[in-house]
């Protein structure tokens, strides 16, 4: 307990899948957590399961790609718990429109996961960065973690748009990281990249036709999907959070600009 006892964080897509174990973790740990998602319903019930906990947890409704709403949540998390020290740019979406090939992709559907894929964590940085300085010259370290995927590390066919989205995730860290370190701020910046998370972001993104384009079922894909991992299964949102909780606490106060990948061994071979 107390790994991160008196910090304050902002956790965004919080109201399920890695999002949520993360807001749980950093909250068991002793923060403070915001719980930001568009996902009302969701993100209140998170909270509120940290409430009954004994964690301190509120629920902001925030849409990631709109700046001023990133201007509100960090106002909230100043007026609520008087700073901040932790932002978790976790919030994504798999392709905008089931994926495919470059050659067939609309400008429209590439727009729209680069907008949630990798312009929310511009903005998730940009208004992180400008208040956890505020709350760490005080006193205290900060930590930037922004969730990426092995696909900002290998590629994939069908799915050019999220695999540019996340690959700028991961050099946007290493930029922001070194930007923070530059200016003498105490703020330390990372990127996690997941393998396949059984999450409903993985299961819908099959459910919505990435099968289809492997030529298989869901069920077929799922098995696919468990035989590129090594340890032959896929991984679990719990697991993805205790890399946040590391990242987020002062245990990885000489980790900053790198790229953490959780992958159950797929990017080994």
């Amino acid at each position: 307990m107390g790994r991160v006892e008196g910090k304050v964080a902002i956790v965004t897509g919080a109201a399920k899948g890695i999002g949520a174990a993360s807001a749980k973790a950093l909250a068991r740990e002793g923060a403070k957590v915001i719980c930001s998602d568009f996902d009302e319903a969701g993100g209140e019930a998170v909270a509120a399961e940290i409430q009954r906990l004994g964690g301190e947890a509120i629920f902001v409704a925030h849409d990631v790609t709109d700046e001023a709403q990133w201007e509100n949540v960090v106002k909230v998390a100043e007026a609520k718990f008087g700073g901040l020290h932790i932002v978790v740019n976790n919030a994504g979406i798999a392709p905008a429109g089931g994926g495919g090939p470059i050659e067939e992709k609309t400008l429209e559907n590439w727009r729209r996961t680069v907008e949630v894929d990798l312009d929310s964590v511009f903005l998730g940085c940009k208004h992180g960065i400008r208040t956890i300085k505020k709350t760490t010259a005080k006193g205290g370290k900060g930590s930037i973690i922004n969730i990426s995927s092995i696909m900002g590390i290998i590629g994939w066919p069908n799915t050019g748009d999220y695999n540019a989205a996340k690959g700028g995730v991961r050099l946007l860290s290493k930029c922001a990281a070194l930007e923070c370190a530059a200016a003498g701020y105490d703020i330390r910046v990372n990127s996690v990249h997941p393998g396949y998370i059984d999450t409903p972001l993985v299961r819908n993104a099959i459910a919505e036709g990435v099968s289809a384009q492997e030529g298989a079922g869901p069920n077929e894909m799922m098995e696919l999907l468990v035989s590129l991992h090594p340890v032959g299964r896929l991984g679990v949102a719990d697991e993805i959070a205790n890399m946040v909780l590391f990242l987020a606490s002062d245990e990885a106060s000489f980790v900053t600009g790198t790229e953490m990948i959780v992958d159950g061994g797929y990017t080994a071979r």
